[in-house]
């Protein structure tokens, strides 16, 4: 019998998008302006210079929370009364260190047991806007009262949609809102690494044990390497904007007082957002050149929760009326935190 043998398909090239931009900004710019390349570099090693103690924090930080198995405790947000879970998902939401895909499996696996929908979607809008990492971020470029702004808005938002599915669970919208096939992707480096997330399995000391030791590294220096590319990436375009962007254009489009502004940093933030930490320097590139503080705030809002990764997440499990209204309850809240951020800035 002639011996037969398996060979595994060979595994396709997926370039990360991210690096080829930082390695082609430069080089188009030298193409069309070469005067105004090292500017651009030094001013984004420079920014990114400034910024590394809030991402050593922050890779610190997640690093942790996936050794120890901390990421384990958010399912109990999901325990008790339909109320108390809306509140407690939305919290958990805004400090959990999950990016938007890495969450699907998890949220995939509550819907299956049964979790009530108001209480996973307060969970969803809530988890892309704010985590450990990105509060660091954006606490270091845009100050603590920004980051703190954002993260009680993430909290709210999270707030409206749970108890606004709570109230209208029996409507058209959101009854059977899930399709038949979830289907699992992941948007960063850092998917995939730390203990078992739905283990239930948490030891604070995980330097006894080599896997986590093991997981403590992994995820340190892919989240380094992930923080890195994007913020370097980002400090590029910024430097980029304060050159080339008019700032008389963006203080009459998003500049001044009152709803339009706030309006239109909603509306625009989804195409223009790229994610939660390359908007950072982004948005601080924005308020330079004059836009308001609640246009700012609404765009971060809005952008978080609209970006591609956050609604393939969401897109991936439920309908399209259900993904529809999480699109419609993330405008109206990030609006809504817009307002109020102008208010008190």
């Amino acid at each position: 019998m002639a011996e037969t043998t398996q060979t595994q398909p060979p595994r396709r090239f997926k370039p990360d998008w991210a690096w080829v931009f930082v390695l082609l900004v430069p080089l188009i710019l030298a193409l069309v302006d070469p005067a105004e390349v090292m500017p651009m570099l030094r001013f984004a090693l420079t920014a990114l210079g400034h910024t590394a103690p809030f991402i050593l924090f922050a890779i610190l930080a997640v690093a942790f929370l996936k050794s120890t198995g901390a990421e384990n405790l958010l399912a109990r947000a999901f325990e008790g009364r339909e109320t108390r879970m809306i509140v407690l998902a939305a919290f958990a939401g805004g400090l959990s260190p999950f990016c938007s895909c890495e969450v699907i499996p998890f949220i995939a696996a509550l819907l299956a047991v049964g979790a009530p929908l108001s209480a996973v979607m307060a969970f969803w809008l809530s988890s892309p806007l704010m985590d450990p990492a990105m509060f660091a971020i954006t606490a270091g470029t845009l100050g603590t009262g920004f980051a703190t702004a954002k993260l009680v808005s993430a909290v709210g938002i999270g707030l409206l949609g749970g108890f606004i599915v709570k109230t209208f669970a029996t409507s058209a919208v959101f009854a059977d809102p899930l399709k038949n096939a979830p289907v699992k992707s992941c948007c960063s480096s850092s998917c995939g690494t730390g203990a078992d997330v739905y283990s239930g399995d948490v030891n604070w000391k995980f330097w006894t044990e080599a896997n986590r030791r093991d997981t403590f590294k992994t995820a340190a220096v892919e989240n380094a390497l992930f923080l890195g590319k994007w913020l370097l990436l980002a400090y590029m375009i910024e430097a980029l904007m304060l050159r080339y962007i008019p700032a008389d254009l963006v203080a009459q489009v998003l500049g001044g007082t009152g709803l339009g502004p706030i309006l239109l940093g909603a509306i625009v933030g989804a195409p223009a957002y790229l994610n939660g930490y390359a908007a950072v320097p982004m948005v601080a590139a924005l308020l330079e050149q004059g836009m308001s503080n609640g246009a700012a705030m609404s765009f971060v809002i809005a952008g978080g929760v609209s970006c591609i990764p956050a609604a393939i997440a969401v897109w991936a499990l439920v309908k399209p009326r259900v993904f529809a209204a999480y699109l419609g309850i993330a405008v109206v809240g990030a609006v809504l935190a817009g307002i109020g951020w102008s208010a008190i800035a």
